[in-house]
């Protein structure tokens, strides 16, 4: 064999070495993709198979999230969860907020076996999360109460007098834009304030009074405005039981049939990033022939219903083409 055919049969394997190692190395990126997206699928609760129990966390100031209410309705459909634990860490936040949140979890009641538990912080708004389920289990150091509702705004007149600012206004009624941090609160416009802010509380204290089925003398008691420990919400029935998340666990299986010993998983609302990695990973699992589990992705970036979705992993097999 001439010199010129040994160097072009040597270029021939090295392209054939070369072109294996680029489609491997193509395949592993894809595999990897897929795996994230599948990964994304598993902390927003997709892809689940074992029967679980699980648990959504309350933390941080409460305000009307649309994204956490789309979680509790997922967790809601899910054939994998047998019961829910809320876990709470909340001062409070806004009250349509916490409104909205009381409401969402009494939705999911309906459908699952509910349980809080007081992981720091249950007051205010927290509380009226807190009180949405059947059951509350708290930290002996936990806080919980601030039964009461608060509105605040500052009075910058003084400032504006120092600045040499003057406020000129127009409006329809006296009470229109009242209160105003711009000005001194009218006598009219505090008792206006005054009577939003009353009628709010009495909600907040018939709610409480139902949920946790107060007397007026209790009811009178715990609605001071006060926090109390854990230790000191028992007596007054804010809470039920001093304890751990395991004793909440063992609430549910106790009086609410959840078979015992099952996993417990943190689901989450989904983030944009999730989103794209379910895209991600429905076009990776495409290429490697994957279908249905870039069915399952897809369903996931869409908003399906995560019923719909059980199985997933028992699914993934390549097609056959």
């Amino acid at each position: 064999m001439s010199i010129d055919a040994e160097a072009i049969a040597d270029r021939r394997r090295l392209r054939r070495k070369l072109s294996f190692w680029r489609v491997a190395g193509f395949l592993g990126l894809i595999a990897a993709v897929a795996a994230l997206g599948y990964a994304a699928a598993d902390r927003a609760g997709y892809g689940a198979i074992q029967n679980q129990i699980a648990r959504i966390s309350v933390d941080g100031v409460i305000t009307g999230n649309q994204r956490l209410a789309d979680l509790m309705q997922r967790v809601g459909d899910s054939s994998a969860v047998s019961g829910v634990v809320i876990s709470i860490n909340s001062p409070g936040g806004t009250t349509t907020g916490s409104e909205e949140l009381y409401r969402n979890i009494r939705r999911l009641a309906d459908k699952k076996p509910v349980v809080t538990f007081v992981d720091g912080t249950a007051a205010s708004g927290g509380y009226i999360t807190a009180i949405a389920t059947d059951y509350i289990v708290a930290r002996e150091t936990s806080i919980v109460g601030s039964i009461g509702v608060l509105f605040q705004y500052p009075d910058l007149s003084g400032l504006m007098r120092q600045v040499g600012v003057k406020l000129e206004e127009v409006k329809s009624t006296p009470l229109k834009a009242e209160p105003s941090p711009f000005k001194p609160t009218s006598p009219e416009a505090r008792a206006a304030m005054q009577s939003v802010v009353n009628d709010t509380y009495d909600w907040f204290k018939t709610l409480v009074r139902e949920r946790r089925r107060l007397s007026e003398s209790e009811l009178a008691a715990a609605s001071t405005g006060q926090v109390f420990s854990g230790r000191q919400g028992v007596p007054m029935k804010l809470v039920d039981r001093i304890g751990a998340e395991r004793d909440a666990v063992a609430w549910l299986e106790q009086n609410k049939g959840v078979a015992k010993d099952l996993p417990i998983r943190d689901w989450k609302p989904k983030s944009d990033r999730d989103l794209s990695l379910f895209a991600m990973g429905a076009t990776a699992a495409d290429l490697l022939g994957f279908d249905r589990v870039a069915d399952g992705l897809r369903r996931a970036s869409s908003h399906a219903e995560i019923a719909q979705l059980d199985g997933l992993l028992a699914v993934w097999q390549p097609s056959e083409k």
